[in-house]
């Protein structure tokens, strides 16, 4: 499961330098920090276990009324955006294969006052997005139990999310090992139920099973549809620098890294337009838009009846599992890292000598967490989260710019961007652009978190220095 060693892809030959970094746990002077047991296969499963959720299972509807079969195209745009910022982050993570990923790379490169505000921030959004997966894990849960002839209502929801995220919390508390292979064994029977469906529904609109559909229009509404959906969806793609977040407890960062960010891009954007293809054969996007948000389960009725709309519920529920654990694991290795640099208090980076997991970061993902699902609206929570992770994407972005301005002589990556420049300036001004598409409740929520993250780094930790400090 997480020990694997195999899956060698087409990146590797832009991978070379120095002997890998030892499997062993990763030691600073103040002793062992976190054991790496997570492989190619556990960090592929964190990247494409945060990603599918929204992209199927919520949006295909809504980016269909949209954009029509043009939102395949939305899905496809933001997959090369989401390209253009993994590759920077696949460079400077083999470079610094470090708990904390965008927080690291960025107070490294561009001080400690801007890592502060990132580090700081995508800890709290990791906590809106763990509310967000979390509560729909509470409505996946219950349409199953609908479908099944157990009609129980909203009632259930947050009850059922606030006992799973208890359980998740607890499962990273007892050792990274066993959170990486649940999120193994989750995301490969979520795949294996999506592979299926699309496969059933491409040879249904293909006319193997049926007659043809007739094809739409690719670009009903114009091509502009296309790209301001595009800034919609992008939300989809939020999962792979979750990855470079517990490069602390990756085997063979240098190779593994670069693999798994820009392959589980590659893999859920692949995911992510035949789903749509197969939706808009199906119905068409005016019947889509009119299922809004349920749109993937009408999808898998019609193929298949009840059987298939349970199916599609199951994957839907392993979605937010594979998405919540993933999140809990990222959120603790986030503030393990800003607690070990000083930013937060000392006892935010203790570790559990039993069990080798940060126990405190956990709590500290954990508990507000919780709040948040007992609050139970996160739906404006979870795009805040999108806000920050943009603003850390395409700081990211920003931060290897630097650090190739700079090269610093510890600077040694085991993978460069190929066309450099042609990536990262892109990347950043995508990233940066695609927040002007968010409500302004959201912009509002985001800015004043950050303003807030600021202020606590000029109160607490103003005579922290981190720029170019391994």
């Amino acid at each position: 499961m997480v020990s694997d060693e195999g899956g060698e892809a087409g990146l590797t030959g832009a991978i070379d330098g120095p002997a890998e970094l030892s499997d062993e746990a990763s030691v600073t002077e103040e002793g062992t920090e976190l054991e790496r047991t997570i492989g190619l296969t556990g960090g592929l499963s964190i990247g494409v276990g945060t990603m599918i959720g929204a992209g199927i299972f919520v949006f295909p509807g809504i980016a269909a009324g949209r954009a029509g079969p043009a939102a395949a195209g939305s899905f496809a745009i933001g997959a090369v955006v989401a390209l253009l910022v993994a590759l920077p982050a696949s460079e400077l993570a083999t470079a610094m294969p470090k708990s904390g990923g965008g927080y690291y790379f960025v107070s490294r490169a561009l001080g400690a006052l801007p890592g502060a505000v990132v580090g700081l921030s995508i800890w709290l959004g990791l906590v809106f997005a763990t509310a967000f997966y979390l509560v729909g894990f509470g409505n996946y849960a219950a349409g199953i139990l609908a479908e099944a002839g157990m009609p129980v209502g909203g009632s259930v929801v947050v009850p059922l999310a606030l006992v799973f995220g208890a359980l998740l919390t607890g499962l990273n508390l007892f050792g990274t090992e066993n959170a990486a292979t649940l999120q193994n064994y989750v995301v490969g029977l979520l795949l294996a139920i999506l592979v299926l469906f699309l496969g059933y529904g491409g040879l249904d609109a293909l006319g193997v099973f049926g007659a043809p559909s007739a094809p739409e229009r690719f670009m009903p509404f114009g091509p502009l549809p296309m790209f301001t959906t595009a800034a919609l969806v992008f939300t989809s793609y939020l999962g792979f620098a979750q990855v470079a977040t517990v490069a602390g407890d990756i085997k063979r960062p240098g190779r593994n890294l670069p693999l798994a960010m820009v392959g589980s891009v590659l893999a859920v954007g692949a995911l992510y337009v035949a789903t749509i293809f197969v939706a808009t054969s199906a119905f068409g996007s005016a019947a889509l838009a009119g299922f809004g948000e349920t749109a993937i389960v009408e999808v898998a009725r019609a193929f298949a009846g009840r059987v298939g709309a349970v199916a599609i519920l199951l994957a839907g529920l392993l979605a937010t599992v594979s998405s919540a654990n993933a999140s809990i694991l990222s959120t603790s290795r986030a503030v393990f890292a800003v607690g070990r640099d000083a930013i937060l208090p000392p006892a935010a980076s203790r570790m559990n000598l039993r069990y080798g997991t940060p126990h405190v970061a956990l709590a500290m993902g954990g508990g507000p967490t919780l709040i948040l699902v007992a609050i139970g609206e996160v739906e404006v929570l979870a795009e805040v989260a999108s806000f920050l992770h943009l603003v850390m994407y395409g700081l990211i972005c920003v931060a290897l710019v630097a650090m190739r301005r700079d090269e610093p002589s510890w600077y040694d990556p085991d993978f460069r961007v190929p066309l450099y420049p042609l990536v990262a300036v892109p990347g950043a001004v995508a990233s940066f652009g695609l927040i002007s598409f968010m409500q302004p409740l959201s912009q509002g929520v985001g800015v004043a978190i950050m303003a807030a993250t600021a202020g606590w780094y000029k109160y607490y930790a103003s005579d922290v220095s981190l720029r170019g400090v391994l």
